[in-house]
């Protein structure tokens, strides 16, 4: 007891000295207004959001406001490995201020009200995700290194819990280093990621379900390939997961 009041003391005390603030716009957050503790209510229903319609494998939006959701002309032409993506956001503005803030100045924390924002879209379209495992889009060995986190196994320890999910990222590797997607086309990107991902030996993955997570996706190109592999080793079902979509 005495502890745990020292250690609330403590808080209390540095609130006062350094008062939170958005990580968006750096505005004062006032407490009990705001149960996304990171971020102001302004800033959170400025981002711009993914909604129909759109692709319902892919998770691309249409342009046009009147029609239902139907499949693209990709998918229709040829299906993806993957059974459904789906992003809450569009890459730009305050989601990507943040997402650039986790990958490049090393605030992961900012993860757990991340995960709040994507787990109810889980829902939505998954349904009941109980039992299945989620994967995060690994790294190379390379990479990982210089980063020192992988952010999308960051963003997927914040969001597997609420879904009831169990992680797993020692299964799905990535065994060749490639060239960043961006900056690449569409062709390139595909080529670029093409064999750039592996398993590890007796995954025992015949029949799950699998939620793959990854911070940003574009062309879906690198989930896709992640999806090719996972249902190559006997998965029934591959869902993606991403925080946000860069608009091809």
């Amino acid at each position: 007891h005495v502890v745990l009041t020292a250690m609330g003391l403590f808080a209390g005390f540095l609130k006062i000295i350094y008062p939170p603030r958005c990580h968006i716009c750096r505005a004062f957050l006032a407490d009990g207004k705001n149960s996304f503790a990171h971020f102001c209510e302004d800033c959170l229903n400025s981002l711009t959001k993914i909604t129909s319609p759109l692709c319902p494998v892919c998770g691309i939006p249409f342009e046009s406001r009147v029609e239902e959701d139907h499949l693209c002309g990709e998918c229709l032409e040829k299906r993806p490995y993957f059974d459904m993506l789906a992003a809450p956001y569009i890459y730009e503005g305050g989601i990507m201020d943040v997402i650039h803030q986790i990958k490049y100045s090393g605030k992961t924390y900012l993860a757990a009200t991340l995960g709040g924002l994507l787990a109810p879209l889980a829902r939505e379209r998954i349904g009941d995700t109980k039992g299945m495992l989620m994967m995060p889009v690994p790294l190379h060995y390379r990479r990982l290194k210089e980063r020192g986190f992988n952010q999308s196994l960051v963003l997927a320890r914040a969001v597997a819990p609420l879904l009831d999910t169990r992680i797993d990222f020692l299964s799905l590797r990535r065994v060749r280093y490639t060239r960043p997607q961006t900056g690449l086309k569409r062709d390139e990107r595909r080529s670029n990621v093409r064999g750039a991902f592996g398993l590890a030996e007796d995954t025992g993955l015949k029949g799950k379900t699998v939620i793959l997570v990854d911070d940003v996706t574009t062309t879906g190109n690198t989930l896709n390939e992640c999806a090719r592999v996972l249902k190559r080793a006997g998965c029934e079902r591959v869902f993606c997961l991403a925080l946000a979509r860069a608009v091809w």
